[in-house]
């Protein structure tokens, strides 16, 4: 096992505090990338479709189903002494978190374990790895599916179309990535991410706030 290796504490203005924060639910143990493998599999399939052609078919599905609701990981490692997220990348230019939407009628908590083992391990059964999932730490809705999401719907809005809700999901010491190969799993330091909305979009760049009140503790390998 690895030893404590530092407490760091990241605030909302970029500027990190080494503190030391008595909640320990607060707490967060956090590895170095180098602790984990990363390989690759089969690509997973895309549709191939406009943005008039996406919004019309979620916009039938809303028909038939109803809110549409998505749940996306928040995953940290360590790299340079400093906390990093994992993002996917799409097609070079589109970062998301790893998650996903949740099938009619499927748990919060069951969706985003299957979404994670479908795009972060060899197979949707994940060979029995288990995934510690932890709060909630945001949630974000779309009145409209042209519309950009979030964080406050408008009082007279009273039936979105999308809930996206993000969960903190914590790293044992290690762990074994199997990523399709028509996806990059990048490591990005949220200083990086920290209100850049322009490249990582509304959701992606909010996190740092969401993880201020939080103590890292950096785990040596």
């Amino acid at each position: 096992m690895g030893e404590e290796g530092g407490s760091v504490r990241v605030s909302d203005s970029n500027v990190v505090d080494h503190t030391h924060n008595d909640d320990l639910s607060r707490q967060l143990d956090i590895y170095p990338l180098s602790c984990y493998y990363f390989g690759s599999k089969e690509a997973i399939p895309f549709k191939d479709e406009t943005l008039a052609d996406r919004v019309q078919r979620l916009n039938s599905n809303y028909a038939a189903y109803g809110l549409r609701t998505c749940v996306e990981a928040v995953i940290l490692v360590e790299l340079f002494k400093h906390p990093h997220i994992l993002l996917l990348q799409v097609r070079n230019c589109i970062f998301k978190l790893p998650g996903g939407r949740l099938r009619p009628g499927e748990l919060e908590i069951d969706g985003l374990k299957r979404k994670l083992s479908r795009k972060l391990c060899v197979n949707a059964d994940a060979d029995g790895i288990a995934w510690e999932v932890g709060e909630c730490l945001d949630v974000w809705w779309r009145p409209e599916f042209e519309t950009l999401p979030c964080r406050d719907l408008p009082s007279t809005d009273k039936n979105p179309k999308e809930c996206t809700k993000l969960f903190l999901v914590k790293l044992p010491e290690s762990r074994k990535f199997i990523v399709p190969k028509n996806l990059k799993l990048l490591a990005i330091p949220l200083c990086q991410i920290n209100k850049n909305r322009e490249t990582y979009g509304p959701i992606i760049s909010g996190v740092p706030e969401l993880l201020s009140d939080f103590t890292f503790n950096i785990i040596e390998a």
